[in-house]
């Protein structure tokens, strides 16, 4: 199995790399997110990798991080998103903002992704929800000993998941929540019902 290709970019194009590892030229499908992290060619460039095997074809899908294969991973285990609806999915914002998504519940903001109607939109949120929810959690914990304030725990939470100090607080008036997670779980749902108005 091809983990990652490291090597000379050969060809750059909108939705694939060539890359020259050892002699072997790798095509790997990308995202436009991964294409921004892609070097010119001629210049040394890195990607983690996933190797498709059907049939009749194996196909290479390159990512600029971890986090954009892991998410591509648990796209493509939803019953109507094959690997290219998933790269398409990915093409529309950062991994991190597409896992708040999932977690807020914001169907809208993968039904603007060609190729996914209402109801697999809704069926990304229903069937990756919970498996969303435990990695974003584990970042809200991070740092926060036990008896911390779950306020301070749940903006800290939402600035590891990308927002600034303020927006954060901004996020958290008025949200009511028992926990740290509770708190960000109420808080992800506001900035998406602010950005469905929007």
């Amino acid at each position: 199995m091809i983990a990652a290709v490291r090597g000379e970019v050969m060809v750059r194009r909108p939705d694939h790399v060539v890359i020259d590892a050892g002699g072997v030229g790798y095509r790997l499908a990308v995202s436009s997110e991964t294409l921004k992290a892609v070097p010119a060619t001629g210049r040394d460039a890195f990607l983690h990798a996933e190797l498709i095997s059907r049939d009749d074809s194996l196909s290479l899908y390159g990512f600029s991080s971890e986090e954009e294969r892991d998410l591509f991973r648990l796209l493509i285990t939803v019953s109507g998103v094959g690997p290219k609806v998933a790269i398409a999915t990915l093409s529309g914002g950062g991994a991190r903002d597409l896992l708040r998504a999932i977690a807020a519940g914001d169907a809208k903001r993968f039904q603007a992704v060609p190729g996914i109607g209402k109801r697999t939109s809704e069926r990304i949120i229903v069937e990756l929800r919970e498996k969303v929810a435990g990695a974003l959690e584990e970042e809200v914990a991070l740092g926060g000993a036990e008896g911390d304030d779950p306020r301070t725990l749940a903006r800290d939470g939402l600035v590891n998941l990308g927002y600034a100090p303020l927006e954060a607080e901004q996020l958290l008036d008025g949200v009511e929540g028992g926990g740290a997670e509770d708190l960000v779980a109420a808080a992800l749902r506001k900035a998406a019902a602010a950005r469905n108005a929007a």
